[in-house]
């Protein structure tokens, strides 16, 4: 009867644990792209839920355990013998439902009084070896992995519905690239002035030209020899001829000549790139030259790198 009563109450836990997760909000898509397929979820649910209930079966039952213990030990005190009915009380009825699958499919080993059944006649040194059954606990086990690894390979393998290992390595190299895209993306908008370094590979330096081309051409020209603005092939320049220096050109501006500050347009990365290609013009001597400007650069480092009004320059 005490086993029924837990049983229901575990039942009513377990109805509103159902309850409680249909109210739960619901997950972010975004947040769930690696998460297991519905009905893999709906597998490892069922079967953390029956590990669950095997669990409480068992803490009832040690429950259940302890109290018929502790109503012996207080009949023994008390001159009462149980097992006899002596006293007006009833003989136990044997295991009940619970007890009796417990021992079968989960169960207990053979009873220590037993063990010479099941003893085989060849010892070794004195010691013999018991020829017991593996515990059902262990066979069940084996057997639900079984069960799970046809059911694993049907899904993922045999019905096409999982996605393979070259799927999910495809997948994870996709995921891989975008995180990288992102990371470099943000250490792209953290370079300025202070911290921009040369580029040199052509890619780069390509994706430079057709920036400055499209934005810088009509008054530098199309080759870098100076119309409105300064020439960018010889060796002399107003404000600087370094890297930083043309960085923090472009991204200020030169409001006293005419030219804007391009940092509202270009981003950190492409004015690095600009600022790159315009340094592979120096010394290419192409026609229609300006006459240079400035002073001849000596290779010295841009000295104000705060976003203080700029000094014209080139």
């Amino acid at each position: 009867m005490k086993s029924n009563k837990y049983l229901i109450a575990l039942l009513l836990l377990l109805v509103a644990a159902e309850g409680f997760s249909q109210t739960a909000p619901a997950a972010d898509p975004a947040s769930s792209a690696g998460e297991l397929p519905n009905i893999m979820t709906w597998v490892l649910g069922i079967a953390s839920a029956v590990l669950f209930i095997v669990a409480m079966i068992y803490i009832i039952k040690v429950n259940h355990f302890l109290y018929n213990r502790v109503v012996q030990l207080e009949a023994q005190k008390s001159g009462v013998n149980l097992a006899s009915g002596t006293a007006g009380t009833a003989v136990p009825a044997g295991d009940d439902f619970w007890t009796r699958m417990r021992k079968k499919y989960w169960g207990d080993a053979v009873p220590i009084e037993k063990e010479a059944d099941i003893m085989l006649q060849h010892p070794h040194d004195g010691i013999y070896e018991l020829d017991n059954r593996l515990p059902p606990w262990w066979i069940n086990m084996f057997l639900i992995t079984i069960v799970w690894a046809v059911g694993y390979m049907y899904y993922y393998h045999w019905g096409g519905n999982g996605p393979s290992q070259k799927e999910e390595y495809q997948q994870e190299i996709e995921t891989a690239k975008k995180q990288i895209a992102v990371a470099l993306a943000g250490k792209a908008n953290a370079i300025d002035e202070s911290n921009v370094s040369l580029l040199t590979e052509s890619g780069p330096i390509g994706e430079g030209e057709l920036i400055f081309k499209n934005s810088c051409a009509a008054c530098h020209g199309q080759l870098g020899e100076g119309g409105v603005g300064p020439n960018f092939t010889d060796n002399y320049w107003i404000h600087g001829g370094g890297v930083k220096d043309l960085f923090k050109t472009i991204k200020y501006g030169v409001p006293e000549k005419g030219m804007i500050s391009w940092q509202s347009q270009l981003k950190p990365s492409d004015m690095q790139k600009v600022a790159s290609y315009i340094l592979t013009l120096k010394g290419t001597n192409p026609p229609n030259q300006k006459e240079p400007q400035g002073t001849l650069w000596t290779g010295e480092a841009v000295k104000d790198t705060t976003t203080a009004t700029p000094e014209p320059g080139k």
